[in-house]
């Protein structure tokens, strides 16, 4: 083995072990002196806070700390309240110099523009590939911005995949059903074109749903479509009713499932299914973390 090659191993190990926001956090100070910005989109949202732009308003805070967790979000970020009805007041007086939008709220950017300079990016469009758009809004917001954490983010993020295609290699090969109950009945999945489809397509896993879901879910599915998957994990991705899950654990059918017989199901932590590369490189360690243990357990 090269010296090089040790290198590389080396920093592949440690994205792996400490994530990109390791990376982001490592320019404060210049995030301080860069444009105060706002956004109404969540995607965009993670996205700025992970690559340490200066942010001042957001949506829906609570919220996204609960379903999002992560990136963390500094305190002194003015709430917006709801993405489909934001405070134009709160806006203003948060003296954003650049608001960031996407096409899910374009109709709010006229009013906007009274306020700010707006800039729109687009992660989630039908037959396109959400993380190469989430790639690409990142290096283009950093560039805008200056901060160079947004081309360390989408490295930092490539080699993480890279290395869990290495250890997913070592698994069952098995694929896998990445779902979100609806209620004990329903459930919405995550297909080859969403982000998590896409992150296990880059990871080298199969993503057990057939179908193509216009890039981000299909739902309501009925339940009774886990039975054709019978070797696939089982992948709960929340967030989602609470007592949906205490349902289904006392249904007998959910019980005969092959995959719940044979302990094939993971219920991960919650993550934005509308996510960017922080949301792809959650879900991939909460993936890896979930089946590592499975497979070694």
């Amino acid at each position: 083995m090269t010296a090089r090659s040790v290198h590389r191993l080396s920093r592949r190990q440690l994205l792996a072990m400490t994530g990109t926001a390791v990376l982001a956090g490592l320019t404060p100070a210049r995030a301080m002196t860069s444009p105060r910005v706002a956004t109404l989109d969540w995607a965009i949202l993670e996205t700025l806070l992970a690559i340490g732009a200066n942010v001042v308003a957001g949506t829906e805070l609570l919220q996204f700390r609960d379903v999002a967790v992560k990136p963390a979000i500094p305190a002194g970020v003015a709430d917006l309240g709801l993405r489909g009805t934001p405070n134009f007041e709160v806006l203003y007086a948060a003296k954003p110099d650049l608001i960031f939008n996407s096409n899910f709220y374009a109709w709010a950017d006229d009013r906007m523009r009274l306020i700010a300079t707006v800039e729109s990016h687009a992660v989630y469009q039908p037959g396109a590939s959400p993380y190469q758009l989430s790639e690409e809004m990142t290096l283009a917001i950093g560039e805008r911005l200056g901060l160079s954490a947004a081309r360390a983010l989408v490295e930092a993020t490539r080699e993480k995949l890279e290395v869990y295609r290495d250890s997913f290699g070592k698994g069952d090969h098995r694929p896998i059903l990445p779902i979100n109950l609806g209620d004990s009945r329903h459930f919405r999945v995550f297909g080859s074109d969403s982000m998590f489809g896409e992150v296990l397509t880059r990871t080298g896993l199969t993503n057990a749903w057939p179908d193509l879901t216009s890039y981000s879910a299909t739902a309501p599915v009925g339940i009774e479509r886990l039975a054709t998957m019978p070797d696939a994990w089982i992948v709960l991705i929340p967030p989602h009713p609470a007592e949906a899950l205490a349902e289904l654990r006392q249904s007998a059918f959910w019980n005969a499932l092959p995959a719940v017989r044979q302990g094939r199901v993971l219920i991960l932590g919650s993550i934005n299914p509308y996510g960017a590369l922080p949301a792809a490189e959650r879900f991939a360690d909460l993936l890896a973390g979930g089946l590592a243990r499975a497979w070694n357990g």
